[in-house]
């Protein structure tokens, strides 16, 4: 066979990419069972690519480095041998940065998710990009993985601009992707355009979950999604039907997604991915939906939503991601 580093040298993050949720118990710890379950569900679908630990998804904001390094561990343990592991990078010290790059990839993760720091993201970092290049060069100095750099949008002070873009893809050839969430299509169709025709190219993955047919009719070459976490199989149908040029069958997909896409994604977006292990307890794929404080417990009148949305986009326990026979 192939040695495992040369596999995870040539890995490019493309096509459909779920990110899991992190179940806890009552007292808040990290429910490993229902994790490692839920891996399985997701790891399960047919068509997926990798799929995302460590992220926004994960509650990341919320874990110790310890659990965060448990979790990745878990991640590649449980499924790792099926789909490769993309691990998120979500700390505001490029130092602390490199050292989880370094477990990241002795742990056996096959690409890093960069989240970016809160040091750039307030008081202007944008009008100094060389603070993104030099956390950048951390990370790629630190492992041989490919990167994804997670794009906010412009106004929120965390989004790089094209400019800044283009020079950590010039400088740091371990940019692979990046999780475009710029929020703002006419930029969203330039940065796939720009990004994915450069001589090294750096694949556009969508993150637009509350219009994604439209994002990848643009011309994403995939998608790294939280909402993966539940409806992986409609993002695999969706992302086919469109890279074969099928809108009718893309549209009769997004008209599935849209309930849950207007479910989960409904204001406030903090309460995004309580949403979706709300609906997962629905579908009786986790045995609750605990979330870590300051997030909080949803009412039972949002529950009802979400069942409504997911009986809408007919999702049922029997009919969502399919586990493995």
């Amino acid at each position: 066979g192939v040695p495992a580093m040369a596999v995870k040298e040539t890995y490019v993050p493309h096509g459909v990419i779920p990110a899991v949720l992190l179940p806890f118990d009552e007292d808040f710890a990290i429910d490993e069972t229902a994790f490692r379950s839920h891996l399985g569900d997701v790891a399960a679908v047919a068509g997926i690519t990798a799929l995302t630990v460590n992220g926004h998804s994960s509650e990341v904001h919320a874990c110790t480095a310890a659990e965060q390094q448990r979790v990745l561990d878990i991640a590649v343990d449980e499924v790792g041998d099926r789909v490769p592991v993309i691990n998120g990078i979500y700390t505001d010290s490029s130092l602390e940065a490199a050292r989880i790059a370094r477990a990241s990839a002795d742990a056996g993760a096959s690409a890093l998710l960069v989240i970016p720091p809160h040091s750039i993201g307030r008081g202007g970092g944008q009008m100094r990009p060389e603070m993104a290049l030099l956390h950048f060069h951390a990370i790629a100095d630190a492992a041989d993985l490919p990167l994804i750099a997670f794009q906010y949008p412009l106004g929120t002070g965390y989004g790089y601009p094209l400019d800044t873009l283009l020079r950590i893809a010039d400088e740091v050839p371990s940019l692979a992707a990046i999780k475009d969430g710029c929020n703002d299509a006419k930029l969203h169709e330039t940065h796939i355009r720009t990004l994915q025709s450069l001589p090294r190219p750096v694949n556009v993955l969508s993150t637009h979950s509350a219009w994604l047919m439209p994002s990848l009719i643009l011309g994403c070459n995939g998608l790294l999604s939280g909402s993966g976490s539940v409806i992986a199989d409609l993002h695999v149908a969706l992302f086919d039907a469109v890279q074969a040029g099928d809108l009718a069958g893309a549209a009769a997909v997004n008209d599935r997604i849209w309930p849950t896409a207007e479910c989960f994604y409904a204001a406030p977006g903090c309460d995004m991915h309580n949403r979706m292990k709300e609906a997962l307890v629905i579908l009786g794929r986790l045995p609750r939906a605990v979330v870590r404080p300051p997030l909080a417990r949803l009412d039972a009148a949002e529950i009802e939503r979400i069942d409504a949305a997911l009986k809408a986009a007919g999702i049922t326990r029997e009919g969502a991601v399919p586990r493995a026979a």
